[in-house]
């Protein structure tokens, strides 16, 4: 895998940031979502410094996530790997079916 900087944008202020190249799509949807809620944040009115709304965002992004892990009882690890074994096992099926019709 190799690694190359992207420029992304947020709050109207321009970042460098080193990726692994097959992690580009998730690291700008990641940007968008903190972009996004910072933005918020901004429009709100009640915190003022980009400083102040990095935290108030970071500290929203994290009480979500760890409503989700702990609402559902499982790791978002655990998710992703049932998911995958999940897909695997319809992949399997689905291949035995097309064996059938061949």
């Amino acid at each position: 895998m190799t690694a190359s900087g992207i420029d992304v944008e947020i709050l109207g202020r321009s970042f460098r940031v080193n990726c692994a190249d097959d992690q580009k799509e998730s690291l700008l949807k990641a940007v968008d979502y903190l972009d996004s809620k910072m933005l918020e944040i901004r429009a709100e009115g009640k915190v003022i410094g980009n400083e102040r709304i990095a935290i108030m965002a970071a500290l929203n992004i994290a009480h979500e996530y760890l409503s989700t892990r702990v609402a559902s009882g499982l790791e978002i690890g655990d998710f992703r790997s049932r998911m995958k074994s999940m897909a695997s096992s319809i992949d399997a099926a689905m291949a035995a079916q097309e064996d059938l019709f061949d």
